[in-house]
């Protein structure tokens, strides 16, 4: 149980983002800014997490030797080829950063992390492009199901689409194509390196895009000693550095279906915090639709258990 609560609580942290970048709009502050602050202190902490870590195995191993214990060999040495790789492999959760809270500026938060929730077809799409393989019916039946669902959580069905910022919706789906692919190459990425020292050369990677496409200046105009610190903080806590703390305990022992549904939380807390905080109406059927997406996002995964439950019983082998 802790290890799902652990999974849950990191993805419900991601959901805490969108109604922090607009309180934050609402007091001036710019996208480079907002976004800057944020990887900053995630940077900072997970280099600090980083830092203990490597004290710590450094003290087991004196601790092992000095009781005669053969010590474990953990690698955390990267090359710079491997530090560059996994840098690289950062820059898509700072453009889906961008792109995202961008998006904030000309829709709603509860629309804009209906958009980015896409991402669950999106990344369907691309592997089977890349793999030149065919969805299977599964995934046909579930992307019609996250369809049926967006178009009620978004309020098509209600309002139609003259209400919706064009540009606004743009941004928002091309958050979601970003953060599809930042799944796929965060993944690949170094995989046998411990997840506290990828996630900290990814970070960095983001960093270093952020601030060469937005200079920094708020680090020397005095705008982080305001408001912007407190921002920058909260996003930088609950975007770039506990839910990959929390992912890191949680998904080795629940496994990445099980991730996948549970990672769903975001949405549900994302258009709570959206209609109660920023007071932005949700209909009783927009609530109908982010029920609709979360059966749609748990779908493959419910059937695959199933489908594992009756094979054991039936003493069939896959």
């Amino acid at each position: 149980m802790k290890y799902i609560l652990s999974v849950f609580m990191g993805a419900a942290s991601y959901g805490i983002l969108s109604t922090i970048v607009v309180l934050a709009y609402g007091k001036g502050y710019e996208l480079g800014e907002v976004v800057g602050s944020q990887l900053l202190t995630g940077f900072i902490l997970a280099w600090i997490l980083t830092f203990i870590m490597k004290w710590r195995e450094k003290r087991n191993i004196s601790k092992r030797m000095e009781s005669r214990v053969k010590p474990t060999a953990v690698s955390t040495r990267l090359t710079w080829k491997q530090r560059l790789l996994l840098m690289a492999a950062g820059a898509p959760t700072a453009i889906t950063g961008l792109l995202y809270y961008q998006s904030l500026r000309y829709i709603p938060a509860s629309l804009a992390i209906i958009l980015l929730f896409q991402f669950t077809w999106i990344g369907v799409l691309i592997q089977a492009i890349g793999q030149r393989k065919r969805p299977s019916g599964v995934m046909f039946f579930t992307i019609a199901i996250l369809f049926g669902g967006t178009m009620l959580a978004a309020g098509i069905m209600e309002q139609g689409t003259g209400n919706f910022n064009v540009m606004g919706v743009v941004l928002g789906l091309l958050s979601a194509v970003s953060y599809s692919m930042f799944i796929l190459f965060s993944g690949k990425a170094v995989p046998s390196v411990h997840p506290a020292y990828r996630s900290a050369w990814m970070i960095t990677g983001g960093l270093v895009l952020v601030f060469i496409v937005f200079p920094p200046t708020f680090l020397f105009n005095g705008q982080l000693w305001g408001d912007l610190l407190l921002y920058g903080f909260l996003l930088g806590m609950f975007g770039a550095f506990i839910p990959p703390v929390l992912f890191a305990i949680g998904v080795p022992h629940i496994g990445e279906g099980m991730a996948g549904i549970l990672g769903a939380s975001e949405l549900p807390v994302a258009v709570l915090l959206s209609s109660f905080v920023l007071n932005e109406h949700v209909s009783a059927l927009q609530w109908i639709g982010v029920i609709v997406v979360l059966v749609g996002v748990a779908l493959p995964e419910l059937i695959k258990r199933r489908k594992n439950g009756l094979n054991r019983r039936t003493g069939i082998s896959v």
